[in-house]
């Protein structure tokens, strides 16, 4: 685990049959009141709470679970992490909770054919990735949490509740799966996944001042170069809004 900046540290994704996303842990230590955003695969659990006990962070002071988007890489081992840490509460924006809350997991899986390969891999039961979510998120707060200002934007087109947290003052962006380093985006066919709405997204951010990446998977990005999210939109445009 790494401290990217103040109050913002990172666990690498340790990536196996299929990618394990970044978690990253927002807030001041001494605020008792951090954060964790996404989870990762399934079985990665163990590995990275004890990444954030190496730090020397108490789990106690862990108030909340922000999920970027729910596919499998990211919310794999949520539960594990849950259970672990049973105070902690679940935020996941709107359009994504509803369905888990209902046990609808297409939006986890992507794909039939996803979720005919996964399930027996990891030995998932239908309703694995049924949860009740604390608060649902829309996409325009500000939230005042570990001593910190984040804002939440609402980013679809990877998935339809994709969310981006930016904290403007060390000019942070954690976008999940919407944008990476190396010119990189999402996947767009998946279920709840809309090109156009990607294209819309990738504008969006392009308009924010970012000097740190913290995509949820690769390389994370320090110095970001100015302008890179807006070439990387407009690179990938023709391919969206056909």
């Amino acid at each position: 685990m790494t401290e990217v900046s103040r109050g913002v540290y990172y666990i690498p994704g340790q990536d196996e049959f299929i990618p394990d996303s970044h978690v990253y842990v927002i807030g001041i230590p001494n605020s008792g009141d951090l954060s964790i955003i996404d989870a990762g695969l399934m079985g990665k659990g163990k590995y990275k709470l004890e990444a954030i006990g190496k730090l020397g962070i108490s789990l106690e002071d862990i108030s909340r679970i922000i999920m970027t988007h729910t596919h499998l890489d990211h919310i794999g081992c949520l539960k594990e992490i849950m259970e672990r840490i049973p105070k902690a509460e679940l935020w996941i924006h709107e359009a994504e909770a509803t369905p888990l809350e209902k046990g609808d997991e297409r939006g986890v899986y992507g794909m039939d054919m996803f979720r005919t390969m996964c399930m027996p891999q990891y030995n998932l039961k239908p309703g694995a990735f049924k949860f009740d979510v604390t608060r649902k998120l829309k996409g325009g707060e500000t939230l005042e949490i570990g001593g910190m200002t984040w804002e939440v934007l609402h980013i679809p087109g990877h998935s339809a509740g994709s969310m981006a947290l930016y904290q403007s003052e060390q000019k942070v962006l954690i976008p999940g799966d919407t944008v990476y380093a190396d010119y990189a985006i999402g996947r767009f066919d998946l279920h709840g996944a809309d090109g156009p709405a990607l294209s819309r997204s990738l504008t969006t951010l392009a308009e924010l001042d970012v000097d740190i990446l913290l995509p949820g998977h690769n390389r994370i990005v320090k110095g970001v170069k100015p302008g890179y999210i807006r070439s990387t939109a407009e690179q990938w445009e023709p391919y969206l809004v056909q």
